[in-house]
């Protein structure tokens, strides 16, 4: 059985990352949109954050199992750079991921856009989140680091390792991200993506929605993300190595010992 080209491993990411961002991301206006149908003004706390935390679950859920044995499903640019920080794939596969990955990000804002079309997207947003005002970008920045070094720890463990059971890597990532967004998630929206901050918040700017500071985009969202997920796969590689048991002496080596003991 032949082994997919880098054209499908390519197009994988930018749908699985497209799949994401819709699903995901996009259910933070529609959660609005519904609650301010309601007679609220915004995501209406744990109810609505907890819908959230389950729609990126279940997008990660249809991600992993429809793409994971083509690209790897990485769908996010700080698991493919810590993916090359620890040796697992090339400078150049990681890049090509990444740009793949960026393209399906914006398909999938793009793909919101379309469906609140005519609902004032331009108020609801495409799904970017910003630090908590009360937090700072101090805090934002390491709640980013370690919600996402979780979340890389995680996907080390279940997915690139090859130790763990076959079969539940889907479920033990979606549910993760599930729990890192209800913890994360009123501080600084738990992006824990790159690319999931980035397309939101660029086209949703184009549009008019209220813009990201770029502050946050950079430090929180970008730099946050990328260096949480490197720390939580070093972690994980340094747990999770084998380190080779120390071979017995020889027979002859212990008698010439003895003998001259």
């Amino acid at each position: 059985m032949s082994s997919p080209t880098l054209s499908q491993k390519l197009t994988a990411e930018a749908i699985g990352t497209a799949i994401l961002v819709f699903i995901g991301a996009g259910s933070v206006p529609l959660t609005v949109f519904l609650t301010a149908g309601a007679g609220h003004t915004g995501i209406d706390g744990t109810a609505g954050l907890s819908t959230i935390s389950f729609s990126f679950a279940f997008a990660i859920f249809a991600a992993v199992y429809s793409i994971g044995h083509i690209s790897g499903c990485h769908i996010n640019p700080a698991i493919t750079i810590s993916l090359l920080a620890t040796r697992k794939i090339d400078s150049r596969t990681a890049g090509a991921y990444i740009a793949a990955q960026l393209v399906g990000a914006f398909l999938g804002a793009a793909l919101t856009l379309i469906i609140l079309t005519g609902n004032e997207p331009a108020k609801l947003g495409l799904g970017a989140v910003s630090v908590n005002a009360n937090a700072g970008l101090a805090v934002g920045f390491a709640a980013e680091v370690i919600g996402t070094a979780i979340l890389a720890f995680t996907v080390f463990g279940a997915a690139v390792s090859g130790k763990a059971p076959t079969g539940f890597a889907g479920l033990i990532i979606g549910f993760i991200v599930y729990g890192i967004i209800i913890l994360v998630g009123p501080i600084t929206g738990a992006s824990l993506n790159p690319a999931r901050e980035l397309a939101p918040a660029l086209l949703g700017q184009a549009i008019g929605a209220t813009p990201v500071p770029v502050d946050q985009l950079i430090v929180v969202y970008i730099f946050g993300s990328t260096i949480g997920a490197v720390i939580g796969a070093f972690a994980y590689e340094f747990i999770g190595r084998e380190v080779p048991a120390s071979a017995p002496a020889p027979a002859a080596v212990r008698d010439t010992a003895i003998d001259a003991a």
